[in-house]
């Protein structure tokens, strides 16, 4: 059973439920196995948790 996790800032659930479909019909496609199978999990994190290059995203 793949599992793929997704780390993200936040998105709507429209976004979410878009690149759920898309990432599992990656998998189903590359390995051949039923959509049942694939777990998505979707971390969200707001700006002020995470940062690129030194810099706290919230600050850009």
């Amino acid at each position: 059973m793949p599992i793929v996790t997704i780390q993200q800032g936040p998105r709507t659930v429209e976004q979410k439920r878009e690149l759920v479909k898309k990432v599992t019909d990656a998998f189903v496609e590359a390995l051949e196995v039923p959509a049942e199978s694939v777990m998505v999990w979707v971390q969200e994190y707001p700006a002020e948790n995470w940062g690129v290059a030194g810099t706290l995203t919230a600050d850009k």
